[in-house]
């Protein structure tokens, strides 16, 4: 590891997720209410697309856990029906409707599977690091063709996806790289399995790529780090409120600063909108089910 050049000690690695990583680039002040504010800020209501997200991805892991003679389409529908999460919708019939579609969505996703065909791994969380950063995460699915894993990631969102979602994918490229050193097999093709449409994206990385994505990770890596030990030395000694007010202390300006707002359409649908007002005046407020498709 990297050595500190007047101490001589070792430089102590950023631990993280590649969803952490991409929330200090979305948007800065929401990594801080995210990751470093305790008690975390109050967040809005649930999302409807996220519940039909994670019932998705529920039924489609269970699916794989059945034995071989159970993986069938029907299976998979009964699966997502019985683990169905019911939050987030205007009322019981729209939540109706949508579990109706999530069960078509699986039903034919399974449908064109071969379930004899073992994953390598199915919500396998896998890690690697560097000399600046430790990172970890979890797969959707991990297959094996020919000689070289295949990273899979299960897409249920109401926009199309083509081949630069896949290329650009920060994460993707890091489950990528994970899985190579965890599984000692080679890894370069990364895959977006978009459910509502049956599409499937993909994108055969090289080993320069990956390392481009890796450095860039680093380079996020070192950003949030160093905002984190500012935030962190600032907290140690804070104030914290008495009695039955929890709610975390007033950050200062100068510790605000380094993690600034940024606006813009995802301000709509961030968990935190109420406690920023830049991103109140930027956005509009959207309802529980407004990120549901057409």
């Amino acid at each position: 590891m990297d050595q500190l050049p007047l101490e001589g000690m070792p430089r102590r690695l950023y631990a993280c997720t590649p969803s952490r990583l991409n929330t200090w680039l979305d948007c800065p002040r929401r990594y801080r209410f995210t990751y470093l504010d305790r008690p975390t800020p109050s967040k809005g209501p649930p999302w409807a697309h996220t519940s039909v997200g994670i019932s998705v991805h529920n039924a489609l892991a269970a699916w794989w856990r059945e034995p071989y003679e159970r993986r069938t389409p029907a299976v998979a529908g009964t699966l997502l029906t019985r683990g169905w999460i019911n939050e987030g919708f205007r009322d019981a019939e729209q939540s109706a409707s949508w579990r109706d579609r999530a069960r078509d969505m699986v039903t034919g996703y399974t449908a064109a599977l071969d379930p004899a065909v073992e994953p390598v791994g199915v919500e396998r969380t896998v890690a690697t690091r560097t000399s600046v950063v430790a990172l970890s995460g979890r797969i959707d699915r991990l297959d094996q063709r020919g000689g070289e894993l295949v990273v899979v990631d299960y897409k249920t969102g109401r926009r199309p996806l083509d081949t630069d979602d896949a290329r650009s994918s920060l994460a993707l490229a890091v489950y990528a790289i994970a899985s190579s050193r965890v599984m000692h097999r080679p890894c370069h093709r990364v895959e977006l399995h978009h459910l509502p449409t049956g599409s499937v994206v993909e994108w055969e990385h090289t080993d320069e790529s990956l390392a481009r994505h890796l450095s860039h990770a680093e380079e996020i890596a070192t950003e949030a780090a160093e905002a984190d030990e500012r935030y962190k030395e600032w907290s140690a000694t804070a104030t914290r409120p008495k009695g039955a007010d929890r709610s975390p202390p007033r950050v200062p300006e100068e510790i605000d600063a380094l993690f600034p707002p940024r606006t813009g359409p995802l301000c709509s649908w961030c968990d935190f909108r109420r406690h920023c007002p830049e991103g109140r005046a930027a956005s509009e407020e959207r309802r529980p089910w407004d990120g549901l498709a057409d």
